[in-house]
C-alpha cells in the first residue's frame, strides 16, 4: 500500500476500533493474574512451595507457547488478512478462558493456559494492521495511541478481577473474562475495515525468521530491534512478581501494604497513558531513534535509584516515572520496525516482536524470582538496569544510524 492509499484508508476510524478492543483485551488479560495462584491453590492440597511453583508454570506456560507461534500466525496473517486474525485470537482465548473455569486440578489448567498463547496475537494483529494502513508519517502517533488502549485495560483489569473475585468468585471471573474476550472478536468483525491483498509467498526455500529478514534493507537493524523488545519485557517482568513484596518490606509489613502495592503497580501505567501518543508524534516529527536512545537512558535513571529506596513515596515517583519510558520504548521499536520493513512483512515482523515479548516475559519473571530469592528485592531492579545499559550499548554500537534516525 504506497503513501496515497494509506491516506485514503479508514485507518482513522480503524484506530478507535482497535483502541476499543485492546481496551477490553487488556481488561480481559489482566483482571485473572491477582488470583492466578489463589486458583491454584483451590486445586489440590499443596505445600506453599508447590503453589509457588505450579503458579510460575501456569504464568509461563501461556508465554512459551506464545513465542513458538506468533510467527506462524504472522506468516498465516500476510496470506489471509490481520481482521481474521483478529478474530481468531479473541475466540480462541475466549474459549480458553471459559474453560479455566471449568477446571479441576491444576494440570488441566496449564494445558489451558497454554492453549491460551495457542491463540495469542490479538494485540500483536491490531498493531499490525494499523501499522499497514497508517501513513508512515503518521505511524508513531498511531501506534502510540494503540498501546494506551492495552494499557489502560490492563491497569483496570486488577482492580476489576479483584473486586469480581470478592463479588462472586474466582471460577466466575473466568467466564466474565471469555466474555469480555467474545465482545472484542464481535466488534473487529464488525467494525474493523481492511481491504487486505494477500502476500505472495516466495519460493526460494526459505522459511521463518531468516526467510524474512532476506525482505529488508536493513536485516540487522530488525534482529537488534527485536532482541530490544525482549530486553525492554524482560526488565518489566523481572519487577512483576516481586513489585508487592518489595513494598511490604518497605513498609515493614505495617498499614494497608497491599493496598498501596496495588496503587504503586498502577502507576507505570498511568504515566505511559500520558506520555506514549505525545512521544510518538514527537518521533514521528524529529526522529524515532531519538526517542529510543532518550527512552533508554532515562529507563536505566529511573530504574537504578530503585534499588536503593527507603521509601514507597519515592519508590512510587520512580515507578510513575517508569511508564514514561515505556512509552518511550516500546512503542518507538514498534514503530520502527514499521518504518523500516515492506507492506509484505508487515504481520509477520509484528508476530515475532510479539514472540520476543513473550520470551521477555518469560525469562524476566524467572530472573526476578531467582535474584530475589538468592540475594535480596533491590537486587533485581539494579540488574534490570544494567541490562538495558547493555542493550542500549547494543543498539549505539550496532546501529549508528538511530542516534540521527529522522525516518
Amino acid at each position: 500500500m504506497d503513501e496515497k492509499q494509506r491516506e485514503q484508508s479508514p485507518w482513522r476510524r480503524n484506530l478507535s476500533v482497535l483502541w476499543g478492543c485492546t481496551f477490553v483485551a487488556g481488561i480481559a488479560f489482566s483482571e485473572i493474574t491477582p488470583f492466578m495462584s489463589l486458583y491454584v491453590a483451590q486445586l489440590g492440597d499443596f505445600t506453599k512451595n508447590q503453589i509457588s511453583f505450579y503458579s510460575g508454570v501456569v504464568y509461563a506456560a501461556t508465554f512459551f507457547v506464545t513465542a513458538i507461534v506468533s510467527p506462524i500466525w504472522g506468516a498465516l496473517a500476510d496470506r489471509k488478512g490481520r481482521k481474521i486474525m483478529l478474530i481468531r485470537a479473541s475466540l480462541g482465548m475466549a474459549g480458553a478462558m471459559f474453560l479455566m473455569g471449568l477446571v479441576t486440578n491444576v494440570w488441566q489448567l496449564i494445558a489451558l493456559r497454554a492453549l491460551q498463547g495457542l491463540f495469542s496475537g490479538f494485540v500483536s494483529n491490531a498493531q499490525a494492521l494499523i501499522a499497514s494502513q497508517a501513513p508512515r508519517k503518521n505511524a508513531g502517533k498511531a501506534l502510540g495511541t494503540l498501546v494506551t488502549g492495552s494499557t489502560s485495560g490492563m491497569l483496570m483489569g486488577p482492580v476489576i478481577g479483584g473486586v469480581l473475585a470478592q463479588l462472586v468468585s474466582i471460577r466466575v471471573t473466568f467466564f466474565i473474562t471469555a466474555g469480555l474476550l467474545l465482545l472484542a472478536g464481535i466488534i473487529s468483525g464488525l467494525f474493523v475495515t481492511e481491504a487486505f491483498v494477500p502476500v505472495e509467498r516466495k519460493k526460494d526455500g526459505k522459511s521463518g525468521l531468516s526467510g524474512l529478514l532476506g525482505q529488508f534493507r536493513d536485516p540487522r537493524l530488525i534482529i537488534v530491534l527485536l532482541l530490544s523488545t525482549m530486553f525492554v519485557q524482560l526488565g518489566n517482568a523481572s519487577i512483576a512478581p516481586i513489585i508487592s513484596l518489595y513494598v511490604k518490606e518497605l513498609m515493614h509489613s505495617q498499614g494497608l501494604y497491599a493496598l498501596v502495592a496495588g496503587i504503586i503497580a498502577a502507576l507505570p501505567g498511568i504515566s505511559n497513558i500520558l506520555s506514549a501518543p505525545r512521544l510518538g508524534a514527537y518521533g514521528d516529527r524529529h526522529g524515532s531513534g531519538r526517542v529510543l536512545v532518550a527512552g533508554y537512558l532515562f529507563a536505566v535513571l529511573v530504574y537504578l535509584p530503585q534499588g536503593f529506596v527507603t521509601s514507597v513515596v519515592v519508590l512510587g515517583g520512580l515507578r510513575l516515572l517508569v511508564g514514561i519510558s515505556d512509552g518511550a520504548l516500546f512503542p518507538t521499536i514498534q514503530t520502527l520496525l514499521t518504518k523500516n520493513s515492506p507492506s509484505s512483512a508487515t504481520s509477520a515482523i509484528f508476530s515475532w516482536n510479539q514472540s520476543f515479548q513473550a520470551l521477555g516475559n518469560m525469562f524476566g519473571a524467572l530472573l526476578g524470582g531467582t535474584l530475589a530469592g538468592l540475594f535480596d528485592y533491590n537486587v533485581v531492579f539494579i540488574t534490570t538496569a544494567l541490562l538495558l545499559l547493555i542493550n542500549f550499548a547494543m543498539l549505539w554500537f550496532t546501529e549508528p544510524s538511530l542516534r540521527h534516525q529522522n525516518a
